[in-house]
């Protein structure tokens, strides 16, 4: 995982940062390491510094409210830990529970992460035309979730099962 989560004074979650920019933050005093990768450390000719994967800003940052996290491929993805909706196995690819070309959109609620295979099976169809229910519900994550879920440095959140 080559991403840092950056925390605001306040313990918000912010950003995520490469591990470079992270240790720069950090030796230029502007954050501290909140939490370390396990014996991984960064050096330098005259510094040696562990390798954060959670820092926090020294001073506050104002940012303006998100009521809503932007949706992508890759956050669906995380969001539904890389798992398929309809089998449980390894997630490569994004369906759209009612397909684009039925009225579907790029939403939250509207994708579900899909093996290749399912989402071939699939096709043009809503889960219950081609027979295949779906495991977990989506959702949408708040903007906090999804910075915390791209970073790794949290469970799934709202994890919900279709069958309950």
């Amino acid at each position: 995982m080559r991403e840092t989560l950056v925390l605001n004074a306040s313990f918000e979650p912010l950003a995520t940062v490469s591990l470079r920019r992270a240790v720069v933050l950090v030796l230029q005093g502007k954050a501290v390491v909140e939490q370390a990768r396990p014996g991984r450390r960064v050096r330098g000719p005259a510094v040696e510094v562990p390798a954060p994967q959670v820092i926090r800003l020294c001073r506050y940052v104002r940012v303006p409210f998100r009521r809503r996290a932007p949706w992508s491929r890759r956050g669906v993805l995380v969001r539904d830990g890389h798992r398929c909706a309809y089998c449980g196995r390894r997630a490569t690819t994004v369906d759209h529970v009612v397909p684009r070309s039925r009225g579907g959109e790029d939403s939250w609620l509207n994708t579900v992460a899909a093996c290749a295979e399912d989402n071939h099976r699939k096709a043009d169809r809503t889960p219950e035309q081609a027979g295949m229910p779906l495991l977990k519900l989506p959702f949408e994550p708040t903007p906090a979730e999804s910075l915390l879920l791209a970073a790794g440095a949290y469970g799934t959140p709202g994890r919900r099962s279709a069958v309950a």
